[in-house]
């Protein structure tokens, strides 16, 4: 007799979408909350899930932040329909020398004291 039994580990896009404009890269994007977690599974069967954690995806620029574990179940629960602007800081890559014109909104990472654009300063 053969027992086909593993750990893996799974991944689950809880259904939420949440429209933004992300603090961190100040483009247009969704917040798309995932539950991560372990699985143990017989016969390609999960029995047992343990150690889940959640996080919040950006659709933008592709940033994962991970949230308290009460908040994703309530998520999960259906009971939360929107996350506050705040989730995402807007500091979250330190060192990070992205730029905006304040005029013609151009972004760039070079380090140039003028808009290459519209030729107004940089701040």
């Amino acid at each position: 007799m053969f027992f086909i039994m593993g750990i893996s580990q799974g991944k689950k896009k809880l259904d939420f979408d949440q429209l933004i404009i992300c603090r961190s890269c100040g483009k247009y994007g969704h917040l798309e909350v995932y539950m991560i977690y372990s699985c143990l599974s017989l016969f390609f069967i999960p029995i047992f899930k343990w150690g889940r954690q959640y996080c919040v995806r950006t659709s933008c620029c592709d940033k994962i932040i991970a949230i308290d574990s009460e908040l994703g179940r309530q998520i999960e629960r259906g009971q939360v329909t929107s996350l506050p602007e705040n989730i995402i800081p807007a500091d979250f890559q330190p060192g990070c020398r992205r730029k905006r014109c304040s005029s013609c909104g151009f972004e760039t990472e070079e380090d140039y004291q003028f808009c290459p654009k519209c030729g107004r300063e940089l701040s």
